[in-house]
Formats: structure tokens, C-alpha cells, sequence
């Protein structure tokens, strides 16, 4: 990637593992495991959060458990799209974004 802002935002390499998991490894070498049902829980969408308040209108419990991510595909040199099995497919997540959720238990507990 050229012209790419380096922040601690910014993966080194992005692996598709099967239509399960995502694995993102960080230039500063942090690995984020994403489930691609966690990704679709926390879709940053307009359709699944409130454009005015920011508040969460999906349902967590309502995306089946044995979602899938069918496509991944990079959105400029600042995030990264994902189609999924229910069908969903409007969401942007920005790299920044993607690093502040990741679900790993040192991440976590901050």
C-alpha cells in the first residue's frame, strides 16, 4: 500500500481463514483472531447503528451462530469490507476501528 497513514491501526498482513475467521497481523506485530460472526455483531453501518447517537440497533443475539464471511475486500488503504452469509454487506471498517475491537483476552481486559 502507498500513500498509507502508519498508525498503530495499520495491519502487516490480513489472512482469510476459511469463511470463519479473519486473522489480522499488526505492524507493531499484535494478532487480532476475528470471528466473522463477531465482525457482523459490531458492523459500524448506518443500518446497524444509529447515525445520530451512535447507539447499537442490531440485536447481537440475532446474527446466527454459524454465520459465514464469503468476501473480504480492501476499502482504499483505510479499512475493509465484508459480505456475509445473512446477506449483510454495507459496512466499512476502518483499520482503526478493526484494531479497537479486537477481541483477543489481553485487549479485553483493557
Amino acid at each position: 500500500m502507498t500513500n498509507v497513514q502508519h498508525t498503530r491501526g495499520t495491519p502487516a498482513i490480513i489472512k482469510k481463514q476459511g469463511n470463519k475467521t479473519l486473522l489480522i497481523t499488526w505492524e507493531d506485530g499484535h494478532v487480532s483472531p476475528y470471528s466473522f460472526r463477531y465482525l457482523r455483531q459490531n458492523c459500524p453501518c448506518a443500518g446497524c447503528i444509529d447515525e445520530w447517537t451512535s447507539a447499537k440497533t442490531l440485536n447481537p443475539g440475532s446474527i446466527p451462530l454459524d454465520l459465514e464471511g464469503l468476501k473480504v475486500e480492501p476499502v482504499g488503504g483505510y479499512g475493509l469490507s465484508f459480505s456475509f452469509s445473512d446477506q449483510h454487506a454495507t459496512g466499512i471498517y476502518h483499520f482503526d476501528y478493526l484494531r479497537e475491537i479486537c477481541p483477543c483476552e489481553l485487549c479485553r481486559k483493557r
